[in-house]
């Protein structure tokens, strides 16, 4: 009889809900920032593309020729 009001106790026991619902929205929280960061990515990684080759072909003026009018 002890062992019947053993398991209806643990299954009335709640406290380990809290820590369930605690995980899961963790997990569900996780989950949505790697979403977040691969579709992020590629379009991150095209601008860092462009980026590099605008400054590839970019000259820099010297020093001379700043603010001269000729």
């Amino acid at each position: 009889m002890k062992l019947f009001a053993n398991i209806k106790s643990f299954a009335a026991d709640e406290s380990g809900a809290v820590t369930v619902d605690w995980v899961v929205l963790t997990a569900a929280i996780v989950g949505l920032g790697i979403a977040v960061i691969a579709s992020v990515r590629t379009g991150t990684s095209d601008l860092a593309g462009n980026i590099q080759s605008s400054l590839t072909g970019a000259s820099v003026a010297t020093l001379g020729t700043l603010g001269v009018n000729q």
